[in-house]
């Protein structure tokens, strides 16, 4: 079977905090560049890394990832700290914006994916989103619950 022509060999998806999206009401998101050491690309090629526990927040005047987890590159000769800060990449319009949202009352930035993009950068995906209580969780279970439902029904027609 051949490959579709708009699909793009590069493009690879490391890491995904698939709890993000049940645990918070996501607002937006923006795609950021980050700063990593060589072993640290490595290690992310091969796929050894976890972003569930993390977190970004805006410290100095800039953008950070807290508690990722990118584990060390074995053949490195001087490895790198597995849980260590990793500054991320965003313009000044962006990091004013999410200094200001993260200012608000109950919003964090919240890592949604890692991935390679179509040129072979590391990119992380963060969202401004706001952490949901345990009924908005029942109600967005509901209400997926019904979506399921509805095209049960459709489907079959009873």
């Amino acid at each position: 079977m051949a490959k579709k022509p708009d699909q793009n060999p590069n493009y690879k998806v490391i890491a995904e905090n698939r709890r993000a999206r049940y645990d918070f009401a996501i607002e937006s998101d923006v795609e950021c560049g980050i700063i990593l050491a060589g072993s640290e690309v490595k290690s992310l090629r091969v796929g050894q890394s976890n972003i569930a526990d993390s977190y970004a927040t805006v410290a100095e005047g800039e953008l950070w990832l807290i508690n990722s987890y990118i584990a060390p590159y074995q053949q490195a000769m001087f490895p790198h700290e597995d849980r260590s800060r990793r500054k991320l990449l965003v313009s000044k319009r962006e990091l004013v914006r999410m200094g200001n949202a993260i200012s608000r009352e109950g919003m964090t930035l919240v890592p949604l994916v890692m991935y390679f993009n179509h040129k072979g950068r590391v990119k992380v995906k963060i969202a401004i989103a706001k952490g949901k209580q345990k009924q908005d969780k029942r109600a967005t279970e509901a209400a997926r619950d019904w979506g399921r439902q509805k095209a049960r029904l459709l489907r079959h027609g009873d």
